[in-house]
């Protein structure tokens, strides 16, 4: 469904009312084109004292075509920058009039002190984000910080950056990553997706690549999924569809799974991605049973598991009747818990495997009249969480989404005003894509990815409660 305001306030007369009316004034957000480079502009880069995450970044960000800049005293990032083959300008000067991306590096930060040193870069350089730009902050975890004053102040990054995210405007986001000691060389796909338009409604989110995982870089970015089977479940429409379109199109083969009513939509979907289809009931006995035979048909193991599949049914808890309490948990979280179990136990999901789960903002926040679907949903966070250490031995990764407010059919149904009150609710004031949702989950199916395990990134555009 067609945003019509944020189409109203990109117009020439709709822009000056906005303005002088002091309404918000949606951007249009950069998604991905294929063809267009990861970083579509130059990028500048700053670094607090001791750099420790500069080096990675630069290795990183020099595959674009832009030109990197560089502004900050202290002479470790300038030494570490003239020893790389860079198209950078001059240090100290004067920042281009607008960037594409920022980088800082504030992994050196040891106590709160050091702080200032976010001040004094960001003071001078937060303007010079261009309309759909991209803020990254590295850091290290706070929980493997080597001293109290060091988790303080690496812990004190998350406040910075989502207050940056909530300032940065004109359609731009700002992410935190935290990388762990030794996993340096692990940020490639996280740094390449978060300052890239598949991010488009990802912001004042915190990563953490932390796994001690064999990394594996594709043979192309473009389709880094190439020679691997996913399931998508709940593929049938909306953001399942989405997912599974974009899986196809970075080379995975999709089995697409839905409930039987819906098997001819699903028949397209699967048809039009050169993918296959299993209609079935995620909830029923013998469910599991047609996903091995299929992989079998296949001769293939199932490389990336989404737990797409869910359910609303909405009363407040004095009017629920039990039957929905018992169908929302059951799709929602127990059939999940059951099939990664089965598949984990018939070594299907193989080393380098993928498991990734779509939770919800209302999993975080809560929402009335949803205690059967907010309880669901946070049980799948639980889940990753409890799983991520298990998972770790078997060199499985395990992250969630939590999408926010996104266009699909469901909220195209809602009543007006509900519908325009979660579209502006959130730092970009504008609702989110399917596709912004499936980006996401791509990213974490990348084998490159290996670092990343445990995480639940919000896909809300800094949504104002919960975020």
């Amino acid at each position: 469904m067609s945003d019509r305001y944020t189409e109203f306030v990109n117009s020439g007369f709709g822009k000056q009312l906005a303005k002088s009316l002091g309404l918000p004034q949606p951007v249009k957000l950069r998604r991905y084109q294929h063809g267009v480079d990861f970083i579509d502009g130059d990028s500048l880069i700053g670094a607090s004292a001791r750099p420790g995450l500069a080096e990675a970044a630069l290795a990183v960000i020099g595959q674009s075509s832009g030109k990197i800049y560089v502004k900050c005293d202290n002479p470790d990032a300038k030494a570490l920058t003239k020893q790389q083959d860079y198209a950078t300008q001059d240090f100290d000067v004067v920042a281009p009039d607008k960037v594409k991306t920022i980088v800082f590096d504030a992994s050196g930060i040891e106590n709160s002190s050091q702080l200032k040193s976010l001040y004094l870069f960001f003071h001078q350089t937060i303007r010079s984000v261009s309309n759909a730009g991209r803020v990254v902050i590295l850091g290290r975890p706070p929980e493997h910080c080597a001293s109290t004053a060091m988790h303080t102040a690496q812990r004190a990054l998350i406040g910075f950056t989502k207050s940056l995210a909530k300032e940065v405007g004109k359609g731009s986001t700002a992410n935190l990553v935290y990388v762990r000691s030794g996993c340096e060389h692990k940020i490639e796909s996280t740094l390449r997706f978060l300052l890239s338009a598949r991010s488009a409604y990802v912001s004042g989110q915190y990563i953490t690549i932390a796994s001690e995982q064999d990394a594996s870089l594709p043979a192309s970015w473009e389709q880094p999924l190439a020679g691997k089977t996913a399931l998508v479940t709940g593929a049938a429409r909306g953001i399942g569809e989405a997912i599974a379109g974009i899986f196809a199109r970075q080379g995975a083969h999709v089995i697409c799974l839905d409930i039987p009513p819906s098997e001819e939509a699903l028949n397209k979907v699967a048809s039009k991605l050169g993918g296959s289809s299993i209609a079935a009931d995620i909830t029923a006995n013998n469910t599991a049973t047609k996903i091995l035979a299929h992989l079998d048909d296949l001769n293939s193991k199932l490389d990336i598991l989404v737990h797409n599949a869910g359910v609303t049914r909405d009363k407040t808890i004095a009017k629920m009747p039990e039957g929905w309490w018992d169908m929302t948990l059951n799709i929602n979280l127990s059939c999940q818990e059951k099939l990664n179990t089965l598949l984990l136990e018939k070594n299907i999901i193989p080393a380098g495997g993928r498991i990734i789960c779509v939770s919800s903002m209302n999993g975080i926040a809560g929402a009335r009249g949803q205690t059967n679907y907010s309880a669901s949903k946070a049980g799948v966070i639980g889940m990753v969480e409890s799983m991520a250490p298990v998972l770790e031995e078997k060199q499985i990764t395990i992250n969630a989404v939590a999408p926010g407010f996104i266009e699909t059919e469901m909220t195209a149904a809602m009543p007006f005003a509900p519908r325009e009150f979660g579209r502006r609710m959130n730092s970009l004031s504008q609702g989110g894509l399917p596709e912004d949702v499936g980006e996401t989950i791509c990213w974490f199916a990348n084998p490159a990815s290996s670092g990343v395990n445990g995480n639940v990134v919000r896909v809300c555009g800094q949504h104002f409660i919960g975020a």
